[in-house]
């Protein structure tokens, strides 16, 4: 077997056919940082096209910003963020933090990394075929029907989240089996760290609400080639059912991008205060009123449907009910560092701009909770930066801050401090340059996903893409900065300061003798900055 070949041999057998959930965990990694890196790219299109008022760079082609905007918005959701959190990071740690030697179920844990795949692929293909897919991440009929987009790449959209679907159920039930069934003896369920809750209440919400979505994309794709009429007017049927059934699916889908964060921010602050998280319990019950609550909101997206008055007083009321749990999590938070004697090094400062930003999102949304304002603020500016601001500051960031907080952990090589701390003070100021002020075109009335606007607008329009550029340039230096860790990572870790491992740790042949990789091996084999460790066996 010649060199190429036994590399390729090797490659597959460690990543594509793995049962490990590291090496799973990884896979996940690399497909998010793929993704992650092409909704950057079409977010930085999407941003100098906006620069001036006059078409730029996509030839005054509404159908091509739209496609561009669909494609941003579907690799950041699904092909981003819910890899990096339900992939990487719970495959990764709930394991290790429950005691288990692997997930309960690893060939469908297997099964469900390589379904995304194909899934990638088929939304790339979507993009280069005909016009391409230019109907927004929510794929709306009429617009989405066979009468304004005729050729095949809505229906490869649609392939593309099925399998997507496939693909996080599989890894939701996974994760609930192994969290229920494989926990260490004597581990209770109120002693699971918190970033374990988050992760089991996470795959709920996947197990309940990707169904939902199924149904609504299986009838849409029959409507355009079987000849059934589910939402079409014409024969009876109701645009209306896709929107209820969408945002069923879709706003659950909010939650189950923050909630993983949630539970990074939890490991991170109880860390660096050296202390339990302030109310725990609470804040078990507060993350699981946020999953409840967020089956019973969904109307909100659909004020301006023609829902009656009562209708929309009970959405709005459910509504601002959720700024509670998620007030009780805030203030948790905050009674954690309070008194607390820390470092402010990357994953610190990450998690406290997480603090700031992830409220700033969450006013803003208690203002278009309200019906009256929603009808005014609805498809403007305004609802683009509130969401950005949960997910692109909330979500984004909390994930960057698990990186940079357990990567030295499970890569054994330490990161440029310095120069990560470049990367978040430039990825702080270009993500609030980008968003705050299309909060400010929203109140003045600028429609989303329109390619040219009035003068009037001009101004705000720039700032926001100079600060995606500066985003832009945070993205590219934490390109480099992993790496620079992957490559030269081994010279500061071996000037590292040694962790402690406590002597139970050191006698339990069960660590030592392990076939797998184990967690005293997780914890010994990067000896990074004391700081950036735990020294418990379950992190």
């Amino acid at each position: 077997m010649n060199n190429i070949a036994k590399f390729n041999y090797n490659w597959s057998q460690r990543w594509l056919f793995s049962t490990n959930h590291k090496d799973i965990g990884i896979l996940y990694l690399i497909i998010a940082i793929f993704s992650a890196l092409v909704g950057t790219s079409l977010s930085i299109l999407i941003r100098l096209e906006l620069a001036n008022p006059a078409p730029n760079i996509m030839f005054d082609s509404g159908q091509i910003f739209n496609v561009v905007i669909s494609a941003h918005a579907i690799f950041m959701i699904f092909f981003f963020v819910m890899p990096l959190s339900m992939g990487f990071f719970a495959n990764y740690f709930v394991p290790l933090m429950i005691g288990a030697v692997d997930t309960s179920l690893p060939r469908v844990n297997n099964i469900a990394a390589i379904l995304l795949i194909p899934s990638i692929l088929l939304a790339v293909l979507s993009t280069l075929i005909e016009s391409g897919p230019g109907t927004g991440w929510t794929v709306y009929p009429p617009l989405s029907s066979l009468l304004s987009h005729s050729g095949v790449s809505v229906d490869l959209v649609i392939f593309s989240l099925h399998i997507s679907g496939v693909s996080s159920l599989a890894g939701a039930i996974n994760l609930m089996v192994t969290i229920i069934n494989m926990r260490a003896n004597g581990l209770t369920f109120t002693q699971l760290p918190l970033f374990v809750w988050s992760i089991f209440i996470t795959a709920i919400l996947l197990l309940l609400s990707l169904p939902v979505l199924a149904a609504g994309l299986t009838m849409l794709i029959t409507d355009r080639n079987f000849n059934t009429s589910f939402f079409d007017p014409a024969g009876g049927g109701d645009v209306l059912l896709y929107q209820h059934l969408f945002w069923f699916f879709g706003h659950p889908e909010v939650y189950i991008l923050i909630i993983p964060g949630f539970g990074i921010v939890s490991e991170i602050i109880s860390r660096y205060a050296n202390k339990p998280i302030f109310g725990s319990i609470g804040m078990i019950y507060a993350m699981g009123s946020i999953g409840f609550l967020g089956f019973c909101v969904w109307s909100h997206h659909m004020y301006i449907v023609g829902l009656d008055v009562d209708t929309r007083s009970y959405f709005t009321a459910a509504t601002l009910i959720i700024a509670i749990p998620t007030g009780v999590k805030i203030f948790s938070w905050m009674a954690t560092l309070f008194g607390g004697s820390f470092r402010l090094t990357v994953p610190f400062l990450y998690t406290l701009g997480f603090l700031a930003l992830f409220t700033i999102g969450g006013v803003t949304g208690v203002a278009l909770a309200n019906a009256s304002l929603d009808i005014a603020f609805h498809d403007t500016y305004y609802v683009v930066g509130h969401f950005h601001y949960v997910l692109s500051l909330g979500a984004v960031f909390s994930m960057i801050a698990g990186y940079y907080y357990w990567s030295p952990k499970f890569l054994g090589l330490n990161y440029n401090e310095y120069l990560a701390q470049i990367q978040f003070w430039t990825l702080f100021i270009g993500a609030n340059v980008t968003f705050l002020p299309q909060h400010f075109l929203g109140l003045n009335g600028q429609p989303r996903r329109i390619s040219s606007y009035p003068d009037a607008f001009y101004g705000w329009n720039l700032i926001s893409s100079i600060g995606s550029l500066i985003s832009a340039v945070s993205v590219l230096l934490l390109a480099y900065i992993i790496y620079d860790q992957l490559v030269y990572g081994y010279k500061r870790t071996l000037n590292a300061i040694p962790v402690y491992v406590p002597d139970f740790i050191e006698s339990n042949e069960n660590f030592i003798n392990n076939e797998h990789r184990t967690s005293l091996e997780w914890i010994t084999s990067s000896p990074a900055p004391l700081h950036t460790f735990n020294t418990t066996p379950i992190c």
